[in-house]
């Protein structure tokens, strides 16, 4: 990212940062500047929001899989299949939250194409912070705005 674009976004105010943590082995704050040095993958999306009706973007960032493989998430090689049981738990500066599983995003399963947006519409996400951008959802409910944490949760206990 060029040097004005993150000058300008300190100048006009603080850039947002998101907090990465839980069962990983490098928990990280990040800001969109950093989310640049991801490989960048694009996304021409429509979908349904339910306070202004059709939505369409077009979004660029890096794919959320590979940010989250980046802090190491503490998968157990003894379990078989132990990646299976892990969540996303995602939260935007103004309260919601979206919660994924890691078989959504894990290329041997379900494989969607998940981006941590990094730019709207041509539009960098500095100051306002990354955006969850899911392309396979017709429903924007989990299009989180602002993201201010991600947390990667595979401690809960198996059902009984």
């Amino acid at each position: 990212m060029s040097d004005s674009l993150v000058t300008a976004g300190t100048a006009a105010g603080p850039v947002a940062e998101l907090a990465l943590t839980g069962d990983v082995t490098r928990p990280a704050r990040l800001t969109v500047s950093e989310l640049f040095s991801w490989p960048q993958h694009r996304a021409q999306v429509s979908f349904d929001c339910a306070t202004s009706g059709i939505q369409q973007h077009r979004f660029t960032g890096p794919y959320l899989h590979d940010v989250l493989v980046s802090a190491g998430p503490a998968f157990d090689p003894a379990r078989r299949k132990d990646r299976l049981r892990f969540l996303i738990a995602v939260r935007g500066a103004d309260g919601h939250r979206a919660l994924l599983s890691w078989a959504e995003i894990d290329p041997d399963f379900g494989r969607a194409p998940v981006l941590l947006a990094v730019t709207i519409d041509g539009t960098s996400l500095d100051r306002a912070g990354p955006q969850l951008v899911l392309p396979q959802d017709r429903c924007g409910a989990r299009y989180i705005s602002g993201i201010e944490a991600i947390r990667v949760d595979g401690g809960y206990t198996v059902w009984t």
